[in-house]
């Protein structure tokens, strides 16, 4: 992770490559070397440049094409628990970070992100690909932008399969290290269509926290494992006094996977998003805000983690004598 090392005199500068810019042991690094060269007699000035470089999970480019670090499926068990506001704020937060970030709208029949994120339109085509809409520094792409907002959209499997690949694979989305797609609530079509056409990096569930909300975020838990995508960890969102605490937690706990926090209940985060401007754009200090930016360092390390894994086991072992 130590490059770039330069020694002038007294002074030493070097840079310490991450897996993510966004990195939950940064301050720690940071310390540790500080620490360690302050026992070496003769340095004076020590200057620490930082650089990241992501895991890329390898499937995805050689299945699909598409040039696609990580893919990342945002999901819950039922509706109404905030899936879409999870996916739209961690996305934000990841690109501030200084990832470069895409969010896919993968809820055909019911798409809402263009509405979250404040715009409503798209750029033009280029070179015969869609091109997404861009704010906060996200790339962002929806069925949306596609059809009359009074427009239902009845459409079956097939149907869908074809919306979401399309969605996929004509847009020009450009390099991204992190693609999050926040799926429909459920276990349905849209879910099975998306396992099949790219490789997802990880999932993360999102659940409320009461028991009936935890049960429903369950078999979204159980439906990805069965379609062996790796499961990220569980958010509970609307935490606090009205709808209690710690279904998310427990969730967790039962099922062995990461419990990554919650978002408390909060006003703020629901005018944000009716207006377009998500609670980390107009008030990161808030508790909800915060609790975005606690969270979202701790799912680009799981995901840096599952992809370096994912890596060592494509590794093909050559034999020896």
């Amino acid at each position: 992770m130590i490059q770039d090392v330069v020694i002038d005199g007294d002074r030493v500068s070097f840079t310490i490559m991450l897996t993510t810019p966004a990195c939950p042991l940064k301050g720690k690094m940071e310390r540790d070397a500080r620490n360690a060269l302050a026992d070496v007699k003769g340095i004076g000035q020590v200057s620490i440049n930082w650089d990241s470089r992501v895991p890329s999970d390898q499937r995805i480019r050689q299945q699909v094409g598409t040039n696609f670090r990580n893919t990342i499926a945002i999901s819950s068990g039922k509706g109404g628990v905030g899936k879409t506001t999870i996916a739209v704020n961690l996305a934000i937060e990841l690109s501030r970070s200084g990832a470069m970030v895409g969010l896919l709208d993968a809820d055909i029949l019911g798409p809402n992100i263009p509405m979250m994120m404040g715009e409503d339109k798209m750029p033009p085509p280029r070179n015969r690909k869609m091109v997404p809409a861009e704010k906060f520094g996200v790339k962002f792409m929806s069925m949306a932008f596609l059809v009359k907002p009074d427009q239902p959209l009845v459409w079956r499997g097939p149907m869908l399969h074809t919306a979401i690949r399309q969605l996929l694979t004509d847009v020009d989305w450009g390099e991204l290290d992190y693609l999050i797609i926040d799926l429909p609530p459920g276990t349905g079509d849209a879910q099975l269509s998306l396992a099949q056409s790219i490789p997802l990096s990880g999932a993360i569930i999102v659940t409320q926290p009461m028991q009936v909300a935890a049960a429903d975020a369950l078999r979204g838990l159980k439906m990805f494992e069965k379609l062996e995508v790796p499961i990220i960890g569980v958010i509970e969102n609307m935490s606090g006094e009205f709808f209690g605490e710690g279904g998310g937690e427990e969730l967790a706990l039962q099922q062995g996977v990461e419990y990554l926090g919650s978002i408390p209940l909060d006003a703020q985060v629901r005018i944000g998003g009716d207006s377009g401007e998500p609670i980390v754009v107009i008030n990161p200090a808030s508790p909800a805000g915060q609790a975005f930016a606690e969270i979202t360092p701790l799912v680009a390390a799981r995901v840096s983690v599952i992809t370096l894994s994912l890596q060592s086991k494509m590794i093909p072992i050559q034999m020896v004598g």
